[in-house]
C-alpha cells in the first residue's frame, strides 16, 4: 500500500482513534515522518528536538548509521529461525558481550527476550525456580511492565493497574527512599523488615526487584547505602536481588549498568529499551548457578533474540566504544543538570532537580512546595514544548516531573535549544 505524504496530523489522529484502542495512550498528537539522530520532522514538515528518545530507547540516537548498517547486512543473510530451533552466532556473541559488562565478580550467564516486561517475567520466574521459593517484594512508585506479574511488581495505580486486577499472589511493596518527600534509607529498610514481620516470612522471598533510578515513578535515585543494604538483606536471608535497568542500561545513567556506580553486584539485572537503539530486544544477565535453574524448555520466546536485534545491539556496544558515550552521558548529565538548576532559581515552581548521568528531570510543584505536586503545570509544559518544537514527557507518582532522555550522540547545540524551549514555555505558561 502506498502511502500518502501529505496527510496531515489530525487526519492522522482521527484514523488512529477510530482504529486503535484507547487505551493505547498518546503523549502528542504527532506523527513522525522521518527521524535523525536527536531531531524528528513530522508528516507536516515540522522539526522537534527529542528529548523523549521513544522512552529512553534512542540512547544512540534515531537512525545511528552503524546501526543501520549492521541491520542491513542481517537482513541479507537471515531474519527468523527462532533461536531455540536453530541457533545464530550474533545471539551468543551479544551474550558474551554482556556477560563481560555485568558487575560481580563470578559466572555469569544472559537470555534474551524481545520487551522489558518480557525480562522481568522471566527474572522472577529464574529466581523462583533457583530459589524454590514463591514471593517477591518490589517497591512504591516503581514500574516493571504491563504484563499481569509486571504490574503487580509495579508500584503505581494509575493508569497502569486500573481495572485490571486481581494480579498475581506472593507480592508485596515496601519503600522506596526518598529523602526528599520525607522518607529516608531507615524507614525503607524498616518497611521490608515490616514485610517480614506482618506479611511474609523471610524464608519465603525469592527475590527483591529495585530500579536503581526509577524511571516512571519519577527519575529518583537509589542512594548507595541503600543498595548497599539492600544486598546485605538479601544474602542475610538467601533471597536473590533482581536491579531492573530497563530504562537506566545501555549507558545512559554514564556507566554502562546504573547499579555499578554503587559498587553493588545484584544475581540477576534486567535491561531492554536501549540495548539496540530501536530494536525490539531484552536481556536478563546474572549468576550461572542462577540462570541456570530452569530446565531446558523453560525459557525462550519465538522472536526471542532475533537475529537483526542481536546485531543492532552489537553495533550499540561497538558505538558506545568508538563515540565514547558513556563519558558523554556524564558530560551530558551534567550540562543538563547546571542548565536546569540556573532555571530553577528564577522558577519556583521547580523544586528539584535530580537525576544521574543523563537521566535528568526537574520536578514541579505549586510554589515550589513538595507537598503540592503540579500535574497539571507538567502537562501544559510538555504541550507548549511540543507546540515550539520539543518532545517531552511527564512521569512521577503524581504526574508532576518532566524527564529528559534526549539522545547521547546529540550535539550540544541541539541541547541547548531544547532546553531554552524549556526556559521558554515554563516563561509562558506562568504569564498565562
Amino acid at each position: 500500500m502506498k502511502r500518502e505524504t501529505h496527510l496531515k496530523n489530525a487526519a492522522l489522529m482521527a484514523r488512529r482513534q477510530a482504529a486503535i484502542p484507547r487505551g493505547v495512550g498518546q503523549s502528542h498528537e504527532v506523527f513522525i515522518a522521518r527521524g535523525e539522530n536527536a531531531e524528528i520532522w513530522d508528516v507536516e514538515g515540522k522539526r522537534y528536538i527529542d528529548f523523549a528518545g521513544g522512552i529512553a530507547v534512542l540512547n544512540t540516537g534515531h537512525r545511528h548509521p552503524a546501526l543501520i548498517d549492521a541491520v542491513k547486512a542481517q537482513l541479507d543473510l537471515y531474519t527468523h529461525t527462532c533461536f531455540q530451533v536453530l541457533a545464530y552466532e550474533p545471539y551468543v556473541e551479544l551474550a558474551e558481550r554482556i556477560n563481560a559488562k555485568a558487575p560481580g565478580d563470578f559466572a555469569k550467564k544472559t537470555l534474551f527476550l524481545t520487551t522489558g516486561s518480557e525480562a522481568v517475567e522471566n527474572a522472577i520466574k529464574i529466581a523462583r525456580a533457583h530459589t524454590k521459593r514463591a514471593a517477591v517484594i518490589a517497591f512504591t512508585s516503581g514500574y516493571h511492565g504491563r504484563t499481569l506479574l509486571t504490574l503487580g511488581l509495579t508500584g503505581k495505580v494509575a493508569p497502569y493497574k486500573t481495572g485490571f486486577g486481581p494480579f498475581p499472589a506472593e507480592i508485596f511493596h515496601a519503600q522506596f527512599p526518598d529523602v526528599l518527600h520525607g522518607f529516608s534509607v531507615d524507614d525503607s529498610i524498616a518497611s521490608i523488615e515490616s514485610i517480614f514481620k506482618n506479611d511474609v516470612e523471610a524464608s519465603r522471598v525469592a527475590a527483591i526487584i529495585v530500579e536503581p533510578v526509577q524511571g516512571e515513578g519519577g527519575f529518583n535515585v537509589a542512594p548507595t547505602e541503600f543498595l548497599q543494604r539492600l544486598r546485605a538483606l538479601c544474602d542475610q536471608h538467601g533471597i536473590l536481588l533482581i536491579a531492573d535497568e530497563i530504562q537506566t542500561g545501555a549507558g545512559r545513567t554514564g556507566t554502562w549498568f546504573a547499579i555499578e556506580q554503587s559498587g553493588v553486584a545484584p544475581d540477576m539485572i534486567t535491561m531492554a529499551k536501549s540495548m539496540a537503539g530501536g530494536f525490539p530486544i531484552s536481556a536478563v544477565v546474572g549468576r550461572a548457578e542462577v540462570m541456570d535453574a530452569p530446565a531446558p524448555g523453560g525459557l525462550g520466546g519465538t522472536y526471542a533474540g532475533s537475529p537483526m536485534a542481536c546485531a543492532a545491539a552489537l553495533a550499540v556496544l561497538e558505538v558506545f566504544e568508538k563515540e565514547s558515550l558513556l563519558e558523554r552521558s556524564r558530560q551530558l548529565g551534567a550540562r543538563l543538570t547546571a542548565n536546569l538548576k540556573a532555571l530553577a532559581t528564577h522558577n519556583p515552581c521547580i523544586a528539584d532537580v535530580r537525576g544521574l548521568g543523563a537521566m535528568v528531570a526537574i520536578e514541579l510543584c505549586k510554589g515550589g512546595d513538595l507537598h503540592q505536586p503540579d500535574a497539571d503545570l507538567a502537562k501544559r509544559l510538555c504541550a507548549d514544548a511540543t507546540k515550539r518544537g520539543l518532545i517531552l514527557l511527564s512521569c512521577g507518582t503524581y504526574g508532576n516531573v518532566i524527564r529528559i532522555l534526549v539522545p547521547l550522540t546529540a550535539s550540544d547545540t541541539i541541547v541547548d535549544e531544547g532546553l531554552a524551549i524549556i526556559a521558554a514555555s515554563l516563561t509562558a505558561i506562568q504569564a498565562a
